[in-house]
């Protein structure tokens, strides 16, 4: 009986935004798949929605017009605005990571060469 109460127990509002986002990603699978490609879902993280794109679609030209399409329609379903972040590997890691850029070293100033005299 408790299963049952389990089962029906109204979805969280969490819960509702990730089916929509997992049921906007599968409608369009079908569509990348048919062109060699994929996209699957990775984590949500608030307003971030992290996807990974594989097969043809990791080095396809119009992947970033692909990953604006599916943030459009996410975003109409869900009436938010989120954004979503195409990650590269088993690692999660966005493919862009301003954090993982090393400020460069200071450079020495050059020595002073005096100007030859005539």
């Amino acid at each position: 009986m408790l299963a049952e109460t389990e089962e029906r127990a109204p979805l969280t509002q969490q819960a509702k935004r990730e089916a929509i986002i997992r049921e906007v990603i599968e409608e369009i699978r079908p569509n990348l798949k048919r062109d060699g490609g994929d996209c699957e879902l990775v984590e949500i993280d608030g307003n971030k929605v992290m996807v990974k794109m594989t097969g043809a679609c990791v080095f396809c030209k119009l992947a970033s017009e692909t990953i604006e399409g599916i943030q459009t329609k996410i975003v109409e379903r869900l009436g938010e605005l989120i954004r979503l972040i195409p990650v590269a590997g088993a690692q999660n890691k966005p493919l862009v990571s301003l954090k993982s850029i090393a400020p460069a070293a200071p450079v020495a100033p050059a020595p002073a060469v005096p100007s030859p005299t005539r």
